[in-house]
């Protein structure tokens, strides 16, 4: 299949990094800036639906299959044969929520194959704070001082950190407003020098659990950019380009797709962001949304300014080619293409990275004995996770109930699940005999979360579901809550903020809002994750540290998964 290109030119003429009109003859040089964003630790290539390719047996199309570390070697390697200047950089999420090859080893094959690569920098994601703060200084610093060291120095011994640095402009510590992490990055290529300033999206404190990240302020995303625009500026830098981990999607009823030139239907967080960051900026690449997009959105000054995403997974690469003058500091023009990165072709002609396959192979030998762990034989061919978080779904009844029936011996009489902890379709890839192995598990619950238990009153609990559609998750950021077997109520989109949640019951029986009940959560959603902090009201916690979610959820599946048949339960009603 030849490899697909959404292009878009622009003629900026912007002093980008001077005021002062031009004085000597101009020097222009051509960069390429290749960015991945939301790869989340996927070495192996996945299906990539915004490409489809006949089957094999001529029976209609199948998603492409996309990405892989031996893929993007393999482009880079091409990008950097045509232009020795090119800069390999991330939008975040880089590692965290990954299968179970790079996952069982803390992420450091990942980090290790960006790092070989020539990947020089990147936005920090949220997921990169998954596992706290002291855990990702040490990916990026390296040593084998881990909060999981069954996991930690693996993959090698003597983990030596990232090569690349994570930036995070916006990202403080609160007792002294000081970065743990750098807030830009400058590279020299070719005598140019291109400048990038990284951010992470200031809502992380809600999505990641919020005592690994309790040390830190998230400050708001324009204001800290646009403080080191003059500081690089200030350097002599040729171009400016943001990194951030923040994202939108095409609106809805749009025809625009991953490649469609100068998409004009964006919508979301970064459009207002982007609206208002300095006019040097010459470039957005942008994340967090696991979307495709190519779009312009006018900065402060009216102009066109590129905003790029690239799905998820590495299916795309963002490219930026730009012609920066590096006598007078300005940018001439910048050219944004998503590049399909096209597993089979490159296999086909030969054209993987050798080193990267010998990494991945070294990753999978050192995992596929926990990874290919029979489970079960479902009674379907697979459970799903709903499209969007604000729907049940049939994989979220399942482990809802798995959490369930893992903690009935401490008094549980209701399991809830965040939708967002929900990864995967279970399995990813139907399988011959419904086989589900301990990777397809964990690929659905990545995170590493143990199990909890509390007390919440009947009126607790009511409040805690208003949260689904109140703060930050108002609006299309609803999260609808699984629910396990047993408990139903229902949730009315259209009714005013605090009485959207109704007919409650346990067994067929009103819930009482005076009366106790034992709650199940995951440790995440026990500390107020994802914005339900009537969690935090809780009484008589206890923290499940020996119960792994993902246990819970294989220990289900092999005592009910050949029963299942893979359809929503219908617990939750939703008025729309």
């Amino acid at each position: 299949m030849k490899k697909i290109l959404v292009s878009l030119t622009l003629g900026l003429a912007l002093t980008a990094c001077s005021t002062a009109p031009v004085a000597k003859a101009p020097q222009p040089v051509a960069v390429t800036v290749l960015g991945l964003n939301d790869f989340h630790g996927n070495l192996d290539p996945t299906a990539f639906a915004g490409v489809q390719v006949p089957k094999p047996d001529g029976t209609g199309t199948t998603s492409l299959l996309a990405g892989g570390v031996e893929a993007i070697g393999g482009e880079l390697a091409a990008v950097r044969a045509t232009n020795p200047n090119t800069i390999f950089v991330g939008g975040g999420d880089l590692i965290g929520a990954s299968p179970v090859t790079s996952s069982l080893l803390r992420d450091e094959p990942t980090v290790a194959a960006l790092s070989k690569l020539g990947m020089k920098a990147s936005a920090l994601g949220n997921h990169e704070f998954d596992q706290g703060l002291k855990e990702l200084l040490r990916m990026q610093n390296g040593g084998c001082d881990s909060n999981a060291p069954d996991k930690a120095c693996k993959f090698e011994a003597n983990y030596s950190g990232a090569s690349f640095k994570w930036l995070g402009a916006n990202v403080v510590y609160k007792a002294n407003g000081t970065n743990p992490f750098q807030p830009y990055y400058i590279e020299q290529v070719g005598g140019a020098k291109i400048g990038f300033i990284g951010a992470v999206l200031k809502d992380t404190p809600t999505i990641v659990s919020p005592t690994g990240v309790a040390e830190l302020d998230f400050l708001d995303e324009v204001t800290s950019i646009n403080k080191y625009v003059p500081v690089l500026k200030a350097l002599r830098v040729d171009a400016i380009v943001v990194l951030i981990h923040q994202g939108g999607v095409l609106k809805t009823g749009s025809t625009e797709k991953f490649n469609t030139v100068g998409c004009q239907d964006l919508t979301g967080d970064i459009v207002p962001i982007a609206q208002k960051l300095d006019p040097a900026i010459s470039a957005i690449i942008s994340g967090h949304t696991h979307q495709g997009y190519n779009c312009v959105i006018p900065d402060p000054a009216g102009k066109p300014r590129i905003v790029i995403e690239g799905d998820q997974y590495g299916h795309l690469l963002q490219r930026l080619d730009l012609t920066v003058d590096k006598a007078n500091h300005t940018v001439l023009s910048v050219k944004a293409e998503n590049v399909v990165i096209d597993y089979g072709q490159r296999k086909t002609n030969g054209t993987l990275d050798a080193n990267m396959t010998a990494l991945v192979k070294d990753a999978q030998a050192k995992t596929d004995v926990v990874k290919n762990q029979f489970v079960v034989n479902l009674g379907a061919a697979q459970i799903k996770r709903a499209a969007d978080r604000a729907s049940e779904s049939a994989l979220g009844d399942v482990i809802a109930d798995a959490q369930l029936e893992a903690t009935k011996d401490q008094g549980a009489v209701i399991a809830f699940m965040n939708p967002g902890g929900i990864r995967a379709d279970l399995p990813g890839t139907v399988k011959a005999n419904n086989a589900i192995t301990f990777g397809d598990v964990f690929a659905v619950q990545p995170f590493g979360n143990t199990m909890a238990v509390m007390d919440l009153t009947g009126a607790q609990i009511k409040a805690l579901l208003e949260q689904q559609t109140t703060g930050n998750n108002a609006g299309t950021n609803a999260k609808v809550l699984q629910v396990s077997a047993g408990f139903t109520y229902t949730l009315t989109l259209t009714a005013p903020e605090g009485q959207r949640v109704s007919a409650l019951k346990l067994n067929g029986v009103a819930l009482d809002p005076a009366a106790t009940y034992r709650v199940a959560m995951n440790s995440f959603l026990s500390t107020g994750g994802d914005n339900f902090t009537v969690f935090k009201e809780g009484k008589n916690v206890v923290q499940l540290a020996g119960l792994a979610d993902v246990d819970a959820l294989v220990s289900y599946l092999k005592a009910h998964g050949a029963q299942l048949t893979g359809t929503v339960q219908n617990r939750i009603t939703i008025i729309k």
